[in-house]
C-alpha cells in the first residue's frame, strides 16, 4: 500500500465515526409521539400605535394545548382579549388591510380575518375557551403586561389548524389617541356594537410555527438550533479527517 492510499483510507475511517456521532433523521422518520411544539413572536399590528411585543409557545398533544403567552407594551388597566385565530392563511394582517375611520387608519378584527381567520380558541384565564368566549372581557388578562399560562382543551378544528400551520395568536385592545382608555374614537366594534372598536381591534399578532422542544423551552429558534447542531457535526468530522490524514502522513515520512 503506498502512502497516498494509506492516507485516503485513514481519512475515510476517521470521517465515518464523525458522521455516526451526528446522524440526520431519515426523510420518512416519524415522531416518537403526536406532541407538537409551536412558537410565535408577537409584533404590533399596523396602525395599532402599540409599541410592545411578546412571545407565545404552545405544546399540543391530541386536543390538549399548554399555552404560555407573554406580552408587554399594552394599554394599562384594560382587559385584553387574546385568541388563536385559525383556518385561513396563517398570517398577520398587512397595513393594506386597514380601513380609515374619523381620519385615522386602523385594522379592525374582521379586516384581519382573511389573513388570520376566525376565533378558534379564546385564551381566557378561567372557564370556557371556545369561540363563544371570544369577548368574555371579564376573563381575559388585564394591564400593560401579560404573563399567561394555562393548559386547555381546544376544538378539533383548532387542533387541526395548529397542526396545519395556519394558527395565529392575536392579542386585542388598542389606544390610538393615547388617552389611556378604550373610547369611541374609532366608532363601535365590528364584533359587538356595544363595545368600542379600540377594545377589540388587534394589537399584537404572531403566526405559530413548529419548533424543536428544546427551542421552545430555551427561547431559541428550533430551525436555527438544529442547523447549528448539524454544522457542528460536519465541522467536527472534517477536523477529525484532516487531523488523521496529517498524522499518517508524518508517520509515513518518518518510517519511509
Amino acid at each position: 500500500m503506498n502512502r497516498t492510499t494509506a492516507v485516503a483510507l485513514a481519512t475515510a475511517v476517521i470521517v465515518a465515526p464523525g458522521v455516526v456521532l451526528a446522524p440526520t433523521a431519515s426523510a420518512g422518520s416519524a415522531p416518537a409521539d403526536d406532541t407538537l411544539h409551536l412558537q410565535a413572536h408577537l409584533s404590533p399590528v399596523p396602525f395599532s400605535k402599540v409599541t410592545g411585543s411578546g412571545t407565545a409557545t404552545v405544546t399540543l398533544k391530541g386536543n390538549q394545548a399548554t399555552v404560555a403567552l407573554k406580552a408587554r407594551g399594552l394599554l394599562a388597566g384594560a382587559p385584553h382579549a387574546q385568541h388563536f385565530h385559525i383556518a385561513a392563511k396563517g398570517q398577520c394582517p398587512p397595513a393594506s388591510a386597514a380601513r380609515t375611520v374619523n381620519g385615522m387608519k386602523s385594522v379592525f378584527t374582521t379586516d384581519g380575518a382573511p389573513f388570520y381567520g376566525a376565533i378558534g380558541t379564546s385564551l381566557t384565564t378561567t372557564g370556557d375557551t371556545g369561540p363563544d368566549s371570544g369577548l368574555a372581557v371579564d376573563r381575559f388578562p388585564v394591564g400593560s403586561k401579560i404573563d399567561y399560562h394555562r393548559t386547555i382543551t381546544v376544538t378539533p378544528e383548532a387542533a387541526k389548524s395548529l397542526r396545519d400551520g395556519t394558527a395565529v395568536v392575536v392579542v386585542h385592545g388598542i389606544d390610538v389617541n393615547g388617552n389611556g382608555k378604550y373610547d369611541d374614537v374609532l366608532g363601535p366594534s365590528d364584533l359587538d356594537p356595544k363595545l368600542p372598536a379600540e377594545a377589540t381591534n388587534p394589537a399584537l399578532c404572531g403566526s405559530l410555527a413548529t419548533t424543536a422542544q428544546g427551542a421552545v423551552e430555551g427561547g431559541m429558534g428550533g430551525s436555527h438550533a438544529q442547523e447549528g447542531s448539524t454544522l457542528a457535526g460536519t465541522a467536527g468530522a472534517a477536523l477529525l479527517a484532516a487531523g488523521g490524514a496529517l498524522y499518517l502522513r508524518r508517520r509515513a515520512q518518518k518510517t519511509g
